[in-house]
């Protein structure tokens, strides 16, 4: 049964989300991030998926409190993004309640640098993130496009030792015109061991259903549950 990883991506403290990346397509759909957090906790989900996006786009962890708000009144899994760029910040993230983290710029501005926390840290706490635009590789809040391919960027890492990966599909996220199932399906008949978390472009419960089907350990959404097309009562009877 694939694994149901809500997101809350953070801006000044508040819960919200942007479309394919852009800030100025900001949406605030609650100012209170814990109370989100404890609605999904009650229905019976273990995780969730914590994006500081001020923290992206200022290039270091900003909205660090309301990780250790969230962390400190659920028993949620939490995976935080956004802004991990120093060795503070990973302590930061750690610090204030992270479980796992998910690094994507890191791993391809600093590879050493990701090769050596992969090291310190084991394969279970971090998740590359690999956020992809018409198949490269997009960095700092999806701002940049490094022109590193996806595959081979896996595949660097893989052979490293990661076995968690969470793939966005930039084009679809926020954008509610379903989940780039191909492009999972490819990943996953060449990794097949890999951990994969889909991400982007779920909206409603069939798209779930469908990455089920194609083997997709996870799926990460958000915009389809704040805007009402995925209630968590579905979530709930999903996982029974």
């Amino acid at each position: 049964m694939i694994e149901l990883i809500p997101a809350i991506d953070i801006i000044d403290g508040k819960c919200v989300r942007l479309s394919q990346g852009e800030y100025e397509s900001k949406k605030v759909y609650n100012e209170n991030p814990l109370e989100v957090a404890k609605e999904i906790e009650a229905h019976g989900l273990k995780r969730l998926h914590v994006v500081d996006l001020d923290g992206a786009a200022s290039r270091h962890v900003v909205n660090y409190r309301t990780l250790d708000l969230l962390a400190g009144h659920t028993s949620l899994t939490i995976d935080f993004g956004g802004g991990i760029k120093t060795d503070e910040d990973l302590r930061i993230a750690f610090d204030h309640g992270a479980q796992m983290v998910t690094l994507g710029s890191v791993a391809v501005k600093e590879p050493e640098l990701f090769d050596k926390w992969l090291g310190i840290h084991g394969n279970g706490r971090i998740i590359l993130g690999a956020d992809a635009k018409e198949g490269y590789i997009a960095v700092n809040g999806w701002k940049e496009d490094s022109r590193m391919e996806l595959m081979p960027f896996l595949d660097r890492y893989i052979r490293k030792g990661v076995t968690q990966v969470l793939c966005t599909d930039i084009s679809r996220d926020g954008m509610l015109q379903g989940p780039a199932t191909e492009l999972y399906r490819e990943i996953i008949r060449t990794y097949p061991d890999l951990c994969l978390i889909a991400s982007g472009g779920v909206s409603h419960i069939d798209d779930i259903r469908r990455l089920d089907e194609a083997g997709v350990p996870a799926v990460v959404f958000g915009k389809a549950l704040y805007e009402g097309r995925i209630t968590l009562d579905q979530l709930t009877s999903f996982n029974s």
